[in-house]
């Protein structure tokens, strides 16, 4: 994949130019199907270990990709400063109370959850970043939150799930929305490989004193199950799934983008049920329908 260098700010705030369907399929099936596989990595291996360790590994594989393709350049002061904030918010937090979380909460469940961050990112884009919420994305987005309200009705009505690593999972939605609307505020210049290289670095840093104080690499148990869910987490998620998101972030309005979550619940499920066996009722299924639609009518360009 080439390296995209342009600056969002070099792109209409409310336009979707040249985002095509094959990008957003394929960020949508690398960003769901990462639930299911971060909730068999976290049988075998503390979360926070893991994600250091993913982190440093997935940071080092992008800058070496950079280097040989010969887009290789450390950014300059504000962008790198830049970089490693996002890095925090947009690695460390987010997936390090997300995975915590998910210890004790199902992954379809975490897949529903964070993919509320829509409807926050569409009220907060038009103070934050002057982006402004027509209403067809507002009704989009409010549909897609009656979707996943469903879903939710269905997972906490019959207390299906705990109460602590649900609120450790909201931790993580709020530092994903934190870290979507300042990507947009903060422009980071750098090429995609080098920018997310370097975020999943300081991801590693963030997390290391958390992991070497709670955590102990002796609880590890060092299963084949563990190294395929790194191995694909690493490859397929931190340098395939990232790319793509910033990428159609920096293509696209924080609303547009961020609405493409809404679908992270169906396919959240589905991979859910298909990898772990975990339960789907029909409740889950009737919640689909209006985030499909709701997708539809947020992320349609305006005629």
């Amino acid at each position: 994949m080439k390296a995209i260098s342009t600056p969002a700010a070099a792109l209409p705030a409310n336009d979707n130019p040249g985002i095509t369907l094959a990008p957003i399929a394929a960020f949508c099936f690398l960003w769901s199907s990462a639930f299911a596989a971060a909730k068999i990595a976290v049988r075998d291996c503390p979360p926070l270990t893991l994600l250091t360790i993913r982190f440093l590994i997935a940071g080092a594989l992008m800058l070496g990709v950079a280097a040989a393709s010969g887009r290789w350049k450390l950014p300059a002061g504000r962008d790198l400063v830049s970089l490693i904030v996002l890095g925090v918010l947009n690695n460390a937090l987010y997936l390090g109370l997300s995975w915590s979380g998910m210890t004790t909460v199902s992954s379809a469940f975490t897949a529903v959850l964070i993919s509320t961050n829509p409807l926050l990112i569409g009220v907060l884009a038009g103070p934050v970043l002057g982006e402004r919420l027509s209403w067809r994305k507002l009704l989009g987005l409010c549909m897609g939150l009656a979707g996943v309200a469903l879903v939710l009705r269905s997972r906490l009505s019959g207390m299906q799930e705990d109460l602590h690593g649900t609120l450790l999972v909201t931790g993580g939605l709020v530092a994903l929305v934190a870290g979507t609307l300042l990507y947009k505020r903060l422009k980071p210049a750098s090429g995609l490989w080098t920018s997310t290289g370097i975020q999943s670095l300081a991801g590693a840093a963030a997390l290391l004193p958390f992991a070497l104080y709670s955590e102990s690499i002796g609880d590890a148990r060092f299963t084949a199950s563990l190294f395929w869910s790194m191995a694909y987490m690493i490859v397929a998620v931190s340098m395939g799934g990232y790319y793509l998101w910033f990428m159609i972030l920096g293509r696209a309005s924080a609303t547009t983008a961020s609405a493409l979550h809404f679908l992270m619940p169906p396919l959240g499920l589905l991979f859910g049920w298909l990898v772990l066996r975990e339960p789907v009722s029909w409740l889950d299924l009737l919640g689909i329908v209006p985030i499909a639609f709701g997708i539809w009518l947020a992320t349609r360009r305006a005629e």
